[in-house]
């Protein structure tokens, strides 16, 4: 019996491939010093397309190779290393990678104050329930959020709202999120500060104008300089998923897979109480409940009241819903009761039911509060006292809602138990806001069951100065000659020494990952251009084409950018492509700068494969596959391209 063939696989076949192109490509190269140069871009886009190591390892890894080039250069036939070492670090202190590190930490603080909290409330409460309303809403929203934040963390805040967007309206989440996603990514070329490739492509246009002479030097662009480009692309994007998303968008089961756990479900399930739900309602003029309080209209009808609106803003927890409120005509009651008890209270006293929750969407969302579990432990200062003798809600912000003791448990539909008074293990059932719970942790008088709830601290009156400084910011890039980094740093500053963000969490907010891997890769960029290998693949690539009309080359240039970004990160294409558009435009008699923004924008146009963050991150929840994205982003990216390249020419 012979011996079996070694399985080859296909990262193995494409490096011999790869290997045997740059032999060949050695051969066909007019300087030895552009033959090494291109042997690392094949090893480059080899490690990127295949991710034979993370992305980020591997642009370290390329770059120390660069810095390695100065100690083999005798070896390698060169007089000096492919990058000077003096250079090689350059990166990590760049306008763009200090831009991209400011915009993280903006953004990060905007989200801590709750503003984009507000921001999906308010879609919720004028989206409806209907795809071609929602998908603009929602898609519109986290296109201009993307303008000025990583698009990523745009589309990872909105992750959340639209699974509760799919639990309200019963909209499958995988006909939501891929237009969430999309546009999330077109979003970012609505500024310059919205994507890294264009963050990024003031710095290699100053790079490149070291080589080019006086009169072909380049202008850098504004930080509205795209958005006519940016707003049409989104418009695109949205046009094209109300028009043909019945089309193209999958409806699938495992939408359930991002939406959090309903802790209505997990109460009703041990404790047997099948409609228990929330409700709202609203207190008409001359009702029977006006001019009750609190506490009598839940001792009267067995029910609880866990949020209140009164017009002054929603009520709920702690020093929120006291018993002794008094209720008045036009408030607003979020009303905790099982179907039965709250038909009756209906029936009875003519109160205005919503058919779902509006005015406490949000606040009584499954991110915000909801049921948990405490036990009284041995040593308790509340042994021996009940609920209504601590005033338990008013205190701790806790509505008591059952007592569980031994095999016995009493619920407030039985009546009678908040006057039960607690005994050592006694297991409260509460209903309550998650910042009242994560307070409640660190005292000895309860022992917290449930620990898993967000424990996320909001600084919703941090608005205000964060709003503040994020105007300032935008002053001094708008009006000023300030560099983006330094202009970007003062908010990012301001933000850290007002509060608003701590230095830990501003840390925490920085995808280093994403540092690395741009610091990295800008050696490379140098290398490119010095060596003269860009402008020698701009001359093969202009004489392939032959004598075609300059908005044939820039088409292909966009196609060529394009394809880079989808095997390889969508700032390595920008890195590798603009020295090379730069030079086909002035072999082509055509603006470079407008050239290397066609680069900057075309790496956006990742739609065809989930190789995007954007797309990696939404393909889980939404239960989507490679197919899913060939045929939905086949079409996006034919529109991307067409749309760009005609905006581009339109505008510039």
């Amino acid at each position: 019996m012979g011996k079996l063939l070694p399985r080859i696989s296909m990262t193995d076949l494409a490096g011999a491939v790869l290997a045997v192109f740059a032999i060949w490509l050695a051969g066909q190269v007019p300087s030895i010093e552009i033959a090494w140069v291109m042997a690392v871009l094949v090893l480059t886009v080899f490690l990127f397309a295949f991710e034979v190591v993370p992305v980020d390892v591997a642009a370290v890894s390329v770059m120390v190779l660069l810095g390695l080039t100065t100690l083999a250069a005798p070896l390698m036939g060169l007089e000096t290393g492919l990058v000077p070492l003096a250079n090689l670090f350059d990166g990590f202190a760049s306008n763009a990678v200090i831009s991209i590190i400011a915009v993280m930490i903006i953004g990060a603080a905007l989200d801590k104050t709750g503003l984009m909290t507000r921001v999906a409330s308010f879609i919720m409460r004028i989206g409806g329930s209907t795809e071609a309303r929602i998908i603009p809403l929602v898609s519109s929203t986290v296109g201009v959020i993307s303008s000025f934040m990583q698009n990523v963390g745009a589309a990872a805040l909105f992750l959340p709202v639209v699974s509760r967007i799919s639990a309200r309206t019963g909209l499958p989440m995988s006909r939501l999120l891929m237009p969430m996603g999309f546009c999330a990514i077109l979003g970012g070329t609505i500024t310059m500060v919205g994507s890294s490739p264009l963050i990024l492509l003031n710095d290699l246009i100053k790079t490149t104008n070291q080589g080019l002479p006086p009169e072909q030097q380049m202008q850098t662009f504004g930080l509205f300089s795209v958005t006519p480009i940016g707003l049409a692309l989104v418009a695109t994007g949205i046009l094209y998923f109300v028009l043909a998303g019945r089309f193209v968008l999958p409806a699938r089961g495992t939408d359930k897979l991002l939406q959090a756990r309903d802790p209505m479900d997990y109460y009703a399930e041990t404790y047997g109480v099948s409609d228990f739900s929330v409700q709202e309602a609203r207190v008409p003029a001359d009702n029977l409940v006006a001019g009750l309080s609190v506490d009598q209209i839940e001792r009267r009808w067995n029910l609880r009241i866990v949020a209140v609106d009164k017009g002054d803003g929603v009520r709920l927890g702690a020093s929120g819903v006291d018993r002794s409120l008094g209720i008045e005509k036009g408030t607003l009651l979020g009303i905790l009761a099982t179907e039965e008890r709250f038909k009756a209270f209906l029936a009875e006293t003519q109160i205005e039911p919503r058919p779902e929750l509006e005015t406490f969407a949000e606040a009584l969302s499954a991110t915000k509060a909801g049921i948990a579990e405490i036990v009284i432990p041995p040593g308790s200062a509340l042994l021996g006292k009940s609920a209504r003798d601590v005033y338990m809600r008013k205190v701790y912000g806790l509505s008591l809602l059952a007592i569980r003791r031994g095999d016995e448990t009493l619920t407030y539909a039985t009546g009678g138990v908040r006057d039960m008074p607690f005994k050592p293990g006694d297991t409260l059932v509460v209903h309550t806001a998650w910042t009242d719970l994560a307070r409640l942790e660190t005292n000895r008088d309860f022992v917290i069951v449930t620990t898993e709830y967000p424990h996320e601290e909001l600084r919703p009156h941090k608005l205000p100065i964060a709003l503040l400084f994020f105007a300032i910011t935008l002053g001094l890039v708008l009006f000023t000659d300030l560099m983006l980094s330094v202009a970007l740093l003062t908010g990012a500053v301001g933000m850290i020494l007002s509060g608003v963000l701590s230095i830990d969490e501003a840390y925490e907010a920085v995808s280093w990952k994403t540092v690395f891997l741009l610091a990295s890769l800008i050696p490379l960029g140098l290398a490119v251009e010095t060596s003269g290998t860009a402008a020698w693949i701009a001359q093969e690539t202009l004489v392939a084409l032959g004598d075609v009309p300059i908005w044939v080359i820039q088409a292909a240039l966009a196609i060529l950018a394009t394809f880079f970004t989808l095997v390889m990160s969508n700032v390595g294409a920008t890195v590798l492509l603009v020295p090379l558009a730069v030079n086909m435009a002035l072999g082509a008699g055509a603006n470079p700068a407008v050239f290397a923004l066609t680069v900057g924008i075309a790496t956006s146009n990742s739609f065809l494969i989930p190789t995007h963050q954007v797309n990696a991150l939404i393909m889980g929840p939404g239960g989507y596959r490679v197919p899913d994205y060939l045929r939905a982003g086949g079409i996006m990216t034919v529109l991307f391209l067409v749309v760009s390249l005609l905006m581009l020419n339109l505008v510039f």
